[in-house]
């Protein structure tokens, strides 16, 4: 009786746990879709991942699926997946364009996700075609209140 209340504290101190970190980071200067992908512009080329909440929620990524060089993506278009140890997600463009580049260290290190999300596990770069699908973008406020409004409703 006593290793399952042990179980029980242990188990309600982990769900304790892993509802502050529901709390995940959130960069300023980058533009968010509903579906979790962040975006960072420079001028007309297009740095893509998916956010902190969204790698904290799928937990650990073992596999990440990335399209050729040159493919086409369209805004709010799958254009690959993550693999993790709890689920399978497409991965959706924030913005239209051409594929310029994949980040190929996703092949061997796709942990690279978790561990750094919006610098070392970026996935593709894209040549935007239509910058006005900008503004259909939230920034990190309005990301930020997004995460917050949908973790409360599980």
């Amino acid at each position: 009786m006593a290793t399952k209340l042990g179980a029980s504290r242990a188990a309600s101190y982990l769900r304790v746990s892993t509802f502050h970190r529901a709390f995940a980071t959130v960069v300023k200067d980058l533009k968010y879709a509903d579906s979790h992908e962040w975006v960072k512009v420079d001028g007309s080329s297009a740095t893509i991942g998916i956010t902190d909440h969204a790698q904290d929620h799928l937990g650990d990524v073992v596999y990440v699926e990335l399209p050729e060089v040159g493919a086409f993506v369209t805004q709010s278009g799958s254009f690959g997946a993550v693999e993790s140890v709890k689920a399978t997600s497409d991965i959706n463009s924030p913005v239209s364009g051409k594929v310029v580049e994949v980040n190929e260290k996703l092949n061997n290190t796709p942990d690279l996700v978790n561990e750094s999300p919006y610098q070392d596990g970026w996935i593709i770069k894209v040549e935007m075609n239509n910058n006005d699908e900008l503004k259909s973008l939230m920034d990190h406020d309005q990301y930020s209140k997004f995460c917050e409004e949908e973790d409360a409703k599980h």
